[in-house]
């Protein structure tokens, strides 16, 4: 039977009358400041702290038709140079050096040479006359959905710190992410499965740089983390319930942990952590009957599955993954990331030495997942309301890396561009220099490319904020404008 929890006393000293009195008054003063300044009962940290489901589905701040995102993040820096931005100047000028390079731009300091033009050649394509490189083909054909960023830049030319900027706004470990922030504002459409769902590398090349740290939920709840699915085995662990304990059991055990758990929170109504616990406990449960289903690509017809690649060794592992980010959004999952590429150098899009091999590669196993992802939620009436965003932490320098013919890190410039829920098709945003070193007109930061992207989730990036050491924080710190010309 589960315990009776007896009530105190009124007051079992003359401590504690004074002790809760006290308590009493401070909680008027506080409601009586709130309510001048507009804000009793509407702060999205009071709902999260007050909620015993944090990921209960809220609204944002204003109406959007992106619901759900998916983030391709093209892991170790794809080169602009050579898959969106096209520069004719770089063939004009192969193997002359540039006056007054800094050496210091890439990671490997003194390592650039002289400018190097691309391997790959590049042809218009859609009614927005857009360039493309040829190892996109079938990406290619969807160029009039995509809105392109050219003009995006960074403030780091190593992985680590870049990969946290990019996914946190800021250059060191310890923030919340992109997805974290995002399902902090609003919640979850789906009560059966994560908020925030994490795809990384299924051939043993292993995790980005920076680890989990890259989907963590930093300062926030917990439960607002990303959700890795593990690349080998079950998917997540303990997902299956032990074979000693039927479901009769494990509910009752679920319920004491729940009271138990509630009667804390009770008397600590300021942990906003044992909420999260509380809630994860009964994910868990959910996830048991609804995650194997949503990750099972098997129940897709052969239709679906040879238009994704699953049947084409050079992308069935990221064909999988891009199919179950498609099952994940239609089943009310808030945010996806799926990582190409692994940790180290050549296994990722990191191409020091052979910038044509290396993009070559990675080019083969995603341009046909990617563009079967988009023209799959077309065809379901999915894209309206799916944010599609493809890119990395930098860009590449357009010269060529010494002793090889690949090329080095540049924070100073690199493409973006996404697709679906409120962006504007076809446009062309921003613009770097003749050879692609430096964004040059209408530059895009971080802090302004996470404004855009909550800004298409309904979401206005000053005003989704988290209070923490005395000083309240948001994905894009103290910057951030939003990039209204690709949004429809």
């Amino acid at each position: 039977m589960l315990p009776v929890f007896a009530e105190p006393d009124a007051f079992a000293s003359r401590r504690e009358f004074l002790r809760r009195g006290g308590q009493g008054f401070g909680t008027l003063a506080l409601a009586a400041l709130l309510q001048q300044e507009g804000r009793l009962g509407g702060s999205r940290v009071a709902q999260a702290a007050e909620s015993l489901n944090p990921l209960a589905p809220r609204s944002g701040h204003f109406p959007a038709k992106a619901k759900s995102v998916i983030w391709l993040f093209m892991n170790g820096g794809p080169s602009h140079v050579d898959t969106w931005d096209y520069k004719p100047e770089l063939a004009k000028r192969d193997g002359q050096e540039v006056p007054g390079f800094d050496q210091n731009t890439g990671f490997f300091a003194g390592a650039a040479g002289p400018v190097m033009k691309s391997p790959f050649k590049f042809s218009q394509h859609g009614e927005s006359g857009t360039w493309v490189s040829e190892i996109f083909p079938k990406l290619s054909r969807h160029v009039d959905k995509m809105a392109f960023l050219y003009s995006c830049w960074s403030d780091s030319n190593n992985h680590s710190p870049a990969l946290f900027k990019i996914n946190t706004g800021m250059s060191r470990m310890g923030f919340p992410c992109y997805g974290a922030w995002t399902t902090y504002g609003l919640g979850s459409m789906s009560q059966n499965l994560p908020a925030f769902v994490v795809m990384y590398d299924t051939l043993g090349r292993g995790i980005p740089k920076g680890h989990a740290q890259n989907w963590g939920a930093g300062f926030l709840p917990g439960v607002f983390q990303g959700t890795a699915l593990k690349p080998q085995g079950a998917p997540i662990d303990d997902l299956i319930r032990s074979p000693e304990m039927n479901d009769g059991q494990q509910r009752a055990q679920l319920d004491l942990l729940a009271r138990l758990n509630k009667h804390r929170l009770e008397q600590t109504p300021g942990e906003p952590e044992l909420a999260a616990r509380i809630e994860s406990f009964e994910l868990a449960y959910r996830m048991q009957m609804a995650a194997p289903d949503a990750i099972d690509v098997a129940q897709e017809s052969a239709t679906v599955q040879s238009l994704y690649g699953l049947d084409n060794p050079k992308c069935a592992h990221f064909s999988k993954q891009c199919l179950i980010a498609r099952r994940l959004v239609e089943r009310g999952v808030r945010c996806v990331q799926i990582y190409s590429g692994g940790m180290e150098n050549e296994r990722s899009w990191d191409g020091h030495t052979n910038i044509q091999a290396n993009h070559s590669g990675f080019a083969q196993e995603t341009d046909q997942p990617i563009a079967a992802l988009l023209t799959d939620l077309q065809e379901r009436g999915l894209l309206d309301s799916t944010l599609i965003v493809w890119g990395g932490e930098f860009g590449r320098l357009p010269l060529v890396q010494k002793g090889g013919t690949g090329r080095d890190h540049n924070p100073h410039a690199f493409t973006y561009w996404l697709a679906g829920g409120g962006v504007k098709g076809g446009t062309h945003h921003g613009q770097t220099d003749e050879i692609g070193h430096k964004a040059l007109v209408d530059r895009v930061s971080v802090n302004d490319l996470h404004a855009t992207l909550l800004h298409l989730m309904g979401l206005e990036h000053q005003k989704l904020t988290y209070r923490y050491n005395g000083r309240d924080f948001r994905l894009t710190d103290v910057g951030g404008n939003v990039v209204l010309p690709v949004i429809a």
